[in-house]
């Protein structure tokens, strides 16, 4: 008989929306070493996910308390992955939410609602909904005493507005052709 532990420090999400998606291939921020990351847009409404999240940091700051001198400090000390879109953000796409910044040197599996994977690129990206798990976790290096969010895994759920100002090719392009536009 296998026993469940559950992992205190990981938190799978209620539907959120994804921002600044770099899900399929690694990218650098300034010089940094190629990363998955994408933000995270919880409602403020979905106190469920929010509560988990705020325990699972909870569980993160206890957990690396050797990361911290052997201690476990004051939650007013750290640099936390919660942030408040009507604070930190001037994009409408962040008001009336929290977001986090989730990463990872591993890729993320992405699959849709029935967990198949999903291969066609275009269907995730910033501005789709979706559940993703994430896994917090001290970090302390150069005085930067914060706790880290980690990207796992994907479940797109939605399609979403673009974010981004990018528009669809079948939106360019749906005009009507005019076979006489170079004659």
């Amino acid at each position: 008989m296998s026993v469940n532990h559950k992992n205190p420090t990981k938190v799978v999400t209620g539907v959120v929306r994804l921002s600044y998606a770099n899900v399929w291939e690694p990218a650098s921020i300034n010089g940094s070493n190629p990363k998955y990351s994408v933000s995270l847009i919880i409602p403020k409404t979905d106190t469920k996910t929010i509560d988990a999240i705020n325990a699972a940091v909870d569980a993160a700051i206890k957990d690396g308390a050797a990361k911290f001198g052997g201690k476990i400090p004051n939650k007013a000390a750290l640099k936390l992955p919660l942030r408040d879109g009507d604070l930190e953000r001037d994009d409408e796409a962040y008001k009336g939410a929290y977001f986090v910044n989730a990463n990872s040197t591993t890729a993320p599996q992405i699959v849709d609602r029935s967990v198949q994977p999903i291969l066609d690129r275009a269907e995730v990206y910033s501005g789709c909904y979706a559940r993703v798990s994430i896994n917090f976790y001290a970090f302390n290096s150069n005085g930067n005493r914060s706790i880290a969010c980690g990207l796992g895994n994907i479940q797109k759920v939605r399609d979403g507005e673009p974010l981004g100002g990018r528009s669809s090719a079948a939106d360019d392009f749906s005009t009507d052709f005019d076979d006489d536009f170079l004659s």
